[in-house]
């Protein structure tokens, strides 16, 4: 059975060098809900979640909404397993897809073949695993002959073409989304968008965060809306996801 059980989660991100009483950390307070440390050592604590609490269960898709800085790629992360909760719990029941930063791991000096297996180890993948999907990746990717030569040489379209194709090789009991993916050419698109859309059909989670009222209304069946990295609310959209 898949979940994700959050339980007061508090993310907080240290800034060294920043001055008490110097004007950039009373703008930093103010607009972002940075604290200063209780020690009383210099810097500044940016808390990026402050005691997020939910469960969510099979069937959920939820869509995330708030201004840039509200916490929504940082909750994405601590669900991803990328960053640890300063505070709190999280506990995730279920393979993870995760759509944030695809490119992320990418080797430049190595060939699109390495990458391939070096995105894989990222995702948490084994060299076996890799191995297993390998012409399916290939052939979607779709770069030929170039997937032997180094990924420095490839287009940003390539790059692209070759991490969606190892993010969605696998299928997912949880897919996290940082805004709605849109990849490579027209042609691409369209086969990315119907293997994306597969990849969705089959997820017991969807976790989606926009800026986009409207696809999370069309996409999701909840919503979770952040500010300042505080849970405002959570509330069924009403959406058929």
């Amino acid at each position: 059975m898949s979940s994700i059980v959050a339980e007061d989660v508090v993310v907080d991100f240290p800034v060294y060098g920043a001055a008490h009483r110097s004007l950039r950390t009373s703008v930093l307070r103010a607009a972002i809900g940075g604290a200063f440390p209780s020690d009383g050592s210099e810097g500044i604590t940016v808390r990026a979640l402050d005691g997020i609490t939910f469960k969510f269960r099979e069937g959920d898709r939820i869509g995330l909404l708030g201004h840039n800085g509200s916490g929504k790629s940082t909750l994405l992360r601590v669900i991803a397993g990328a960053y640890e909760p300063t505070r709190g719990r999280i506990d995730v029941q279920g393979r993870i897809a995760s759509m944030i930063g695809i490119t992320l791991g990418l080797d430049y000096e190595a060939t699109g073949y390495e990458n391939i297996f070096l995105l894989g180890a990222v995702m948490g993948r084994s060299r076996q695993q890799m191995h297993e999907c390998l012409d399916d990746i290939c052939s979607f990717a779709d770069l030929g002959e170039f997937v032997y030569i180094p990924a420095r040489t490839y287009s940003s379209g390539m790059l692209v073409r070759l991490a969606f194709a190892v993010a969605t090789s696998f299928p997912a009991d949880i897919v996290l989304m940082d805004e709605w993916l849109s990849v490579g050419d027209a042609q691409f698109a369209l086969k990315a968008e119907a293997r994306l859309g597969a990849l969705l059909d089959k997820a017991k989670i969807l976790i989606l965060a926009s800026h986009s009222e409207e696809l999370v209304h069309r996409t999701c069946n909840r919503v979770m809306r952040l500010a300042h990295g505080k849970m405002v609310s959570l509330e069924a959209t009403g959406g058929s996801a």
